[in-house]
């Protein structure tokens, strides 16, 4: 916060130009598209307002040597290890600091050396279509009279940032910490629509959870992926905002930015406080989720269950009776056979004893089944 009022998106630091004010130098150049990497936009500052826009680092550097106060704020998308090689030379940049820039892929840091901080930063961005969170990052050196961006990725917006810091003269004139203040707000704003979508997203899977959406596991994996990405880029920048806060005061850091970092650690925990909700949040709808489905496959077996021992009563009663049926099948094909010397054949009563033998081993078998149960 300063002059009473916060750096918002589409705002200003603090007070505007006056029309009687005018910008020393040139205005700036058309914001290139950074979509081969190198120098995105280079500007020396001369007590807060824009002096020169070299078309080069040399002559970035050449012109930072001629004004004497002025402060060079170089912006950089995926550079080449030639123009890192050629900052850490003319800023005399730590090895340690330019292999980090290099290879990226690294942690929200911030690390002094000497005179010069190398901060990284992880940004964050909500894609709509896909409905995923997309994350980059961006690492600074600052230093006496110098503002050094490096992105690795499309996010932050820092021409949104360079605008608005052009727009308050007295702001930009505090140097490299008011740019270093200025980006950080960048990024905590950027958190915001990360976490409405998130939340949405959740919103969405509890629905899908309670509907029985079988794709639903696969979907709470994901987002507690990316959940969990989130805190690993939010969450150590709250500590270091949290060193940067202390060490303001032994470093002379202006009082107004100083309470505008507190408030851009205000915006950051709560961020960190909703991004942690959302991890216990998605845990609980994975064991609500590995309890539902768990029921239903309790359900499905107790289905099966029923329909097989239906299945099996009703082949009980088919063999109860395939059986009855077959023993007067066999006596009557035995006695069927005609041949000439055979028991019974000349008999009288053979017949109905024929019959009667039928009833009877049928009535035996019928029986026995009734008592199984199997009838």
């Amino acid at each position: 916060m300063v002059g009473g009022r916060r750096f918002r998106p589409g705002g200003g630091f603090g007070r505007q130009l006056d029309e009687h004010e005018t910008r020393v130098g040139v205005p700036p150049p058309p914001e290139p598209t950074p979509s081969t990497g190198g120098v995105v936009d280079s500007a020396v500052y001369v007590r807060g307002h824009r002096f020169a826009s070299p078309s080069g680092l040399a002559e970035t550097y050449r012109c930072l040597q001629e004004q004497d106060g002025a402060m060079a704020w170089i912006g950089l998308y995926r550079p080449g290890i030639d123009q890192i090689t050629s900052l850490a030379r003319e800023f005399r940049l730590h090895d340690l600091a330019v292999e980090d820039a290099i290879n990226a892929h690294q942690r929200p840091k911030l690390e002094r050396y000497g005179h010069t901080q190398f901060v990284v930063l992880r940004a964050a961005r909500y894609d709509d279509l896909r409905e995923e969170v997309e994350f980059s990052e961006l690492h600074l050196f600052i230093g006496p009279g110098f503002v050094v961006t490096v992105r690795h990725g499309e996010a932050p917006d820092l021409a949104a940032v360079r605008r608005r810091m052009e727009t308050d003269a007295q702001m930009l004139a505090q140097g490299p910490e008011a740019v270093l203040y200025a980006i950080l707000d960048q990024v905590v704003d950027g958190y915001a629509p990360v976490v409405a979508g998130l939340e949405n997203d959740i919103d969405e899977i509890e629905t899908q959870v309670f509907g029985g959406d079988p794709n639903a596991s696969r979907r709470i994996y994901g987002l507690s992926r990316e959940v969990i990405e989130f805190q690993r880029a939010a969450r150590p920048l709250l500590t270091m905002l949290d060193a940067l806060a202390v060490d303001a005061g032994s470093y002379g850091t202006d009082e107004e930015l100083r309470r505008y970092l507190r408030d851009v650690i205000d915006h950051l925990t709560q961020v960190v406080e909703r991004v942690d909700g959302f991890r216990h949040l998605l845990q609980n709808i994975l064991t609500v989720n590995a309890t539902l489905v768990s029921q239903q496959q309790n359900e499905e077996m107790r289905s099966l269950t029923a329909a097989s021992y239906a299945q099996n009563e009703e082949l009980k009663k088919v063999s109860s009776w395939a059986a009855i049926l077959f023993a007067p099948t066999l006596i009557g094909t035995v006695y069927g056979m005609n041949f000439v010397h055979m028991p019974e054949l000349n008999w009288r009563f053979g017949y109905l004893f024929a019959l009667l033998l039928m009833v009877l081993v049928c009535g035996t078998l019928y029986l026995v089944f009734k008592r199984r149960g199997w009838l």
